[in-house]
């Protein structure tokens, strides 16, 4: 249910703007999306989960906040991270 070390490391090497950015918006925003992902697979076995979905909500949240932010920002940034991830808006 959780990232792995090397899937989190991975995706900070794919979504980094230079060498040390490690905590940028798009690194952010792909690492909430893998662990989107894998609550969602977690919702289709275990439907009564409440606790674990107050989690994902705070993170499609928190996902949410740093598109917004992204878009405010850098419009060409936005519109890459949104294509690189396939996510629809």
């Amino acid at each position: 249910m959780s990232i792995t070390v090397e899937r989190k490391a991975e995706l900070i090497k794919t979504h980094a703007r230079s060498e040390n950015d490690t905590g940028g918006a798009e690194v952010q925003i792909s690492i909430l999306s893998e662990r989107i992902a894998n609550l969602t697979e977690h919702f289709k076995t275990h439907k009564k989960d409440n606790h674990s979905r107050r989690g994902l909500l705070k993170m499609v949240s928190q996902r949410r906040r740093l598109l917004d932010y992204l878009k405010s920002r850098d419009a060409d940034r936005y519109q890459a991270i949104i294509e690189t991830l396939g996510l629809r808006r």
